[in-house]
């Protein structure tokens, strides 16, 4: 393979080397500029080595909004962080938790699995189950004391979701029916929205 044609396929896999990107980045938990870096050519070198098929078909990665992502992941990891301690050293094991039924509008393998990453990298949060046909991600959180928390909770997943969208600048989305956008009550009595 010539050297134009090494290029042009890491150009086709942008998004590839932009998900391998931040992959590396929460891998190691650290975003020193060793870390950046390292995991760019690493990303990189892995697209042009490998014969790699189109991971999202149109999308190309929005550099201000990986940014923004990785900012308020950041953001979110020390408020959650924060919140869950506090929980701890005032309840201990009488802490108050739920599963959280989030309906999804992405509609792609790759953008479900990196919301339920963002998601369960927070501390308090924990995806449990990825219900594909339906779309769905079941989350359990802690702290839950009511419905304006659980409300709260599923909002945060999907703000999650459109920051990872904005990302790799996809607006391949969900065709539902109206309102099935998770603000109304869970369509699964025996899971959403329920506290254990």
């Amino acid at each position: 393979m010539t050297r134009r044609e090494n290029a042009r396929r890491v150009r086709h896999h942008l998004p590839m080397i932009g998900w391998l990107w931040l992959l590396w980045i929460l891998l190691w938990g650290s975003v020193s500029p060793v870390v950046l870096v390292g995991g760019l050519l690493v990303a990189t070198a892995v697209v042009g080595t490998f014969s790699l098929p189109p991971v999202l078909p149109g999308a190309v990665p929005r550099p201000l909004a990986i940014g923004r992502l990785l900012i308020a992941l950041l953001t979110d990891l020390v408020g959650s962080g924060t919140t869950v301690a506090w929980q701890v050293l005032r309840y201990g094991g009488r802490t108050s938790a739920a599963i959280v039924e989030v309906p999804l509008r992405v509609d792609s393998d790759l953008l479900i699995t990196a919301v339920a990453e963002f998601t369960t990298i927070a501390p308090g949060t924990l995806v449990v189950e990825i219900d594909r046909r339906r779309q769905r991600l079941y989350v359990h959180t802690i702290p839950v004391h009511g419905e304006a928390d659980i409300a709260r909770r599923r909002k945060a997943v999907q703000s999650v979701e459109r920051r990872v969208a904005r990302a790799v600048g996809t607006t391949r989305r969900r065709t539902g029916p109206p309102g099935d956008d998770g603000s109304g009550p869970s369509s699964d009595p025996d899971r959403g929205g329920r506290t254990p």
